[in-house]
């Protein structure tokens, strides 16, 4: 919603269910999109602004105060699927917060008869210290004693962890060692063999990665939602491109639709937030004002298959 010319969210809504979108993610509670939601049937993943975390880490009333203006107007007529405690805060000086905001966020909603609603914080790959091969893939040194007590409080409480998975910076920080067609779900070999398991995207080892840096610290029920993943459509060369994005994202919807899961967690399909609905020209220039699917007009900046 960084952009200056976007649509109201009514219109958003009308153009989702079109597509026969069921659930989408906000960052911030924003009552215009809350109120549109009303009734849609869509659910939402909602997050609190990052800036929000010590407040709500610090103080219960807080917390109590932000559940009764953000969710339990709401609760009626939109299905929550979670709330999220910041997003990419960990690592950095916000990621102390993190879980005293979360065990806040699920101690108001259980008050307001809403404890069903999980609790959870949104990381990025840079929670993993190692990352390949995906077996060996463990939370970095720095923050493995947050993300362990994190991992318990999800364990605890049947919530997921919300991972934003996103072979295209993985792809672009290493060429070397990477093949376009492996990010992009092209490959149609086996590209990595890690022990028995065995790779013909990136997608699937990197969230295998933190699937197995889970199960270091206990997290072996934790069940992993791709919280965000996309490809921009212009302003890096001939990576970043309409077809390449195209080719991603259909590739990346057929994948996770499907039952066969990642290697290290198989028979069931992965559920995967793509980012995102529009351009955004608030962004920072560059690729990150071009990561939507559609213009803020509402055209297609190229055709997904939902």
């Amino acid at each position: 919603m960084l952009g200056n010319n976007l649509p109201p969210p009514n219109e958003v809504i009308a153009l989702l269910k079109s597509r026969q979108i069921t659930q989408i993610r906000l960052y911030n509670p924003n009552p215009d999109a809350l109120q549109a939601l009303q009734g849609s049937g869509i659910y939402v993943i909602l997050g609190t602004l990052n800036l929000d975390l010590p407040n709500l880490g610090s103080d219960i009333s807080f917390a109590r105060t932000w559940v009764q203006k953000n969710v339990i107007p709401y609760s009626k007529d939109v299905n929550f699927r979670c709330i999220f405690a910041g997003n990419e805060v960990i690592p950095s000086d916000f990621a102390i917060h993190v879980l005293p905001a979360m065990r806040n966020l699920k101690t108001a909603l259980g008050d307001a008869n809403l404890g069903e609603i999980p609790v959870s914080t949104t990381v990025s790959m840079a929670v993993l210290g190692n990352s390949f091969p995906p077996s060996k893939g463990e939370f970095a040194n720095e923050v493995n004693s947050i993300m362990k007590s994190i991992t318990e409080f999800l364990a605890a409480t049947n919530s997921p962890l919300l991972v934003n998975v996103y072979p295209y910076f993985a792809y672009i920080n290493d060429q070397q060692d990477i093949s376009l067609d492996y990010a992009l779900f092209n490959s149609s070999e086996v590209v990595v063999k890690d022990g028995k398991f065995e790779y013909k995207n990136l997608f699937d080892a990197m969230t295998d990665s933190v699937y197995s840096a889970l199960e270091k610290v206990g997290g072996n029920s934790v069940v992993i939602v791709v919280s965000e993943s996309g490809w921009p459509s212009k302003e890096n060369g001939e990576i970043a491109t309409i077809e390449n994005a195209e080719t991603y994202n259909n590739n990346l919807i057929a994948h996770v639709y499907g039952t066969s899961g990642t290697p290290k967690r198989p028979g069931r399909s992965i559920e995967t937030y793509v980012f995102a609905i529009f351009n955004e020209n608030l962004k920072p220039p560059g690729t990150e004002q071009n990561f939507g699917l559609y213009y803020p007009n509402m055209t297609e900046v190229y055709h997904v298959d939902f």
